[in-house]
């Protein structure tokens, strides 16, 4: 393995560091793009009791002392509860857009890397191909086959190397991509069925005005 890291020379080289941080990333999106990490069902229950109740300063203290994408979400939609309902439902709409986008572009950098590398990869073929015609000119085209060997391994070498690293790349990009779709989905859901006591609250209390 080693052997055929450092056949690839530079751009090797650089492929192979790019393959250390595409499975870094794999690691990092499998363990934070979960459910339980992104929308916690004990905080769901805790903010379904306290909203339902009508304790809106408790549930801002509470997402306030527990951080994360679903507090973070209720807390900027309790910010507008005084105001129009609307301006209630366009703010957690900002809101979750905000959250996707920034999960999307943590993801991003797979599909970067799916890119990249198979360009590194014919970057170093085309290099590995000079070679072995730079040899054939220098010996009058005398060069014998072990001579062009080596520019040629190096052309195939960094050609594998890049599909190799981009291909994974690519797919995973392509099921984060859709996980955090599903996720925010869900997101959006469970932050609407969340305020819809207040929302109910409100109609019942305008009903009650105008009569």
């Amino acid at each position: 393995m080693y052997e055929i890291i450092t056949s690839g020379g530079l751009v090797g080289l650089i492929i192979f560091f790019l393959s250390l941080a595409s499975v870094a990333l794999v690691v990092d999106q499998g363990r934070s793009l979960r459910k339980k990490i992104l929308l916690p069902q004990e905080q769901v229950e805790k903010l379904r009791e306290l909203i339902s109740t009508g304790q809106l300063q408790a549930a801002d203290t509470y997402c306030r002392e527990n951080p994360g994408t679903l507090t973070f979400i209720v807390r900027m939609g309790l910010q507008e509860c005084d105001g129009d309902w609307s301006d209630m439902e366009k703010t957690l709409e900002d809101v979750i857009g905000e959250e996707s986008a920034r999960l999307y572009r943590r993801v991003e950098f797979l599909s970067v890397i799916g890119n990249v590398a198979p360009m590194l990869g014919l970057l170093g073929t085309v290099l590995g191909m000079i070679t072995a015609f730079q040899q054939i000119a220098a010996t009058q085209g005398s060069a014998q086959g072990p001579e062009l060997a080596r520019g040629i391994y190096q052309a195939l070498v960094t050609t594998v190397e890049g599909l190799i690293v981009a291909i994974p790349s690519i797919g995973a990009f392509a099921f984060f991509r859709n996980r955090i779709d599903q996720l925010m989905a869900e997101m959006t859901y469970t932050v609407q069925r969340l305020f819809l006591p207040l929302k109910r609250y409100r109609r019942k209390t305008r009903g009650g005005k105008t009569a």
